[in-house]
């Protein structure tokens, strides 16, 4: 029943910005924490941003800080990641991904319900 789409990506150059957001149908995620992830072939699913389910607080991987902003916007449903001042590096298959509790956290296993993925491809 639930349902998770996400949008926004693509291929960029370096130092361009994207914006990746997510929508989830079949229940409220109003009091929810929510989280961004990425995984390059090979390799462990890495955590990016999370917010909690008030929206009060953030964090972020060390490797995107400054350049990476995740917001929330409880009457639709969304969470959505800004992203600035691209490298090569970011280049990856982000998942956004949806708690059932309130608390945010950079394990994935805490969360509950993810989007399909979608790629973010940065050129140099």
């Amino acid at each position: 029943q639930v349902q998770v789409v996400e949008s926004g990506g693509g291929l960029v150059q370096a130092g361009d910005s994207l914006r990746l957001s997510c929508v989830a149908s079949g229940r409220a995620f109003t009091t929810s924490a929510m989280g961004w992830f990425r995984q390059v072939p090979g390799k462990e699913r890495e955590f990016v941003a999370a917010i909690s389910g008030s929206g009060g607080t953030t964090s972020y991987s060390p490797s995107v800080k400054g350049r990476f902003t995740i917001s929330r916007d409880n009457a639709k449903n969304m969470v959505s990641l800004q992203m600035n001042s691209l490298k090569p590096e970011d280049t990856a298959v982000y998942y956004c991904a949806f708690s059932t509790s309130e608390i945010s956290t950079n394990w994935d296993f805490a969360y509950d319900y993810w989007g399909q993925g979608i790629q973010v491809t940065v050129s140099s």
